[in-house]
């Protein structure tokens, strides 16, 4: 490592102000920046005033769910679902659908994965289920898990920048199924479908769509799980997947449980046919492994920041958590945190950067959204605002 990662220099002198703002300053993990050329007129062709139940309103979601297949490259024998609530209702639906005849193992590392173990300990009050659980920038230990229990888990940690970095430890002839939250992996990061049974995602993240609607990929064990399993809670008409114990066929063809808005589903459509022209699926993890290590070779040579990930192999390409290092100027949370909260004021007012703190749960520090949507040149603009915006705030 660069000796600069281990000194910094007392009394320096100002920074001066970067002369290149981003073009697109938008680094939220969601939602995120919009492709790159979008503009309003890609949604010309969206049905507005029309219903989703018209003949032209279900092609134009079973466009959404065909071109899902396409990019995506799921097997053929799983079903597509665009269902309510963004990827917190695709992830619910499955919880509350498919768990309570096994065992549970539940992987939690971050804030919504403890979200799901809490929901699944708390409401759905499964007394025979194991929390695995990891302090941010770790992954737990999956040595113990057994995989005749149901296993929920997410693929990418939003909110610590963690991710798996393969899913050797599932085997192929598991008894019980996987539940996976993927929604700031999917379209940037490869998914290993073999080893999943549900994978759940919003096209707010890595595409950059509008926010509300989430999506489900159920696996053909997932689907006789669906009809040869009856929850004993009542279940809300938005997590329902059968009619009379048979899996309701239509919809995966389109006939959504509610009303979605065609307006943000023409927008999907748009963003998927974007990344078909640039590569499909390699394309687009191409774009994301590129961004994402610009800011590896920035944290390398900059002493005062560090990836929140502790192992390099489970650092994610998408949502980038970084954190206060040793070498920085503070000794307490409380130092940290008011130093981010300023840096991040001082660089939204110059226009240079928006929405990329740290998640409220999460060590005080960064989050830079490097999805496939995000030009790798705006990152690498944001990068030399951040060390002015530091050099300042210490300075002050």
């Amino acid at each position: 490592m660069p000796q600069g990662r281990f000194s910094e220099t007392i009394g320096r002198k100002a920074l001066a102000k970067p002369n290149v703002k981003p073009s697109n300053p938008c680094f939220s993990s969601g939602p995120c920046a919009k492709r790159p050329g979008w503009s309003p007129s890609a949604l010309l062709g969206a049905l507005v005033g029309r219903s989703h139940r018209s003949q032209a309103g279900r092609e134009k979601l079973a466009q959404a769910i065909a071109l899902t297949r396409t990019v995506l490259c799921p097997p053929e024998d799983y079903q597509i679902a665009i269902v309510p609530a963004s990827d917190t209702g695709a992830m619910e639906m499955a919880l509350w659908s498919l768990l309570g005849p096994r065992p549970v193992d539940v992987a939690a590392w971050e804030s919504f994965t403890s979200d799901w173990a809490k929901d699944i300990v708390e409401q759905l009050k499964l007394a025979d289920t194991r929390v695995f659980q990891a302090p941010y920038g770790a992954l737990p230990d999956f040595h113990e898990l057994n995989f005749n229990h149901d296993f929920v888990f997410a693929w990418n940690g939003t909110t610590s920048g963690v991710r798996i970095p393969n899913a050797d430890f599932i085997p192929v002839d598991r008894q019980g199924l996987t539940i996976c939250d993927a929604t700031s992996a999917a379209f940037a990061q490869p998914l290993d479908f073999a080893k999943l049974d549900v994978v759940t995602f919003s096209w707010q993240k890595v595409l950059g769509g509008e926010a509300a609607h989430g999506v489900i990929i159920l696996s053909p064990r997932a689907l006789e799980r669906l009809e040869s399993y009856q929850p004993t809670w009542p279940l809300p008409k938005i997590f329902r997947l059968t009619i009379n114990g048979v899996v309701n066929g239509e919809i995966f063809r389109g006939q959504t449980i509610n009303t979605p808005s065609l307006l943000a589903v023409e927008d999907y459509i748009d963003t998927l046919s974007w990344a078909q022209r640039i590569g499909g699926l390699p394309g687009l993890i191409a774009r994301a492994d590129e961004t994402a290590k610009l800011i590896e070779a920035w944290v390398e040579k900059t002493p005062w920041i560090e990836f929140l990930a502790v192992d390099p192999a489970t650092r994610s390409n998408t949502a980038v958590c970084l954190k206060f290092s040793s070498f920085s100027r503070f000794e307490t949370d409380a130092q940290r945190r008011d130093c981010a909260k300023r840096m991040l004021e001082m660089i939204e007012a110059e226009g240079a950067g928006y929405d990329f703190g740290a998640y409220r749960s999460a060590p005080p520090g960064f989050r830079i959204w490097c999805g496939a949507t995000v030009e790798s040149a705006n990152v690498a603009a944001l990068l030399p605002w951040l060390d002015w915006a530091y050099n300042h705030a210490v300075a002050d």
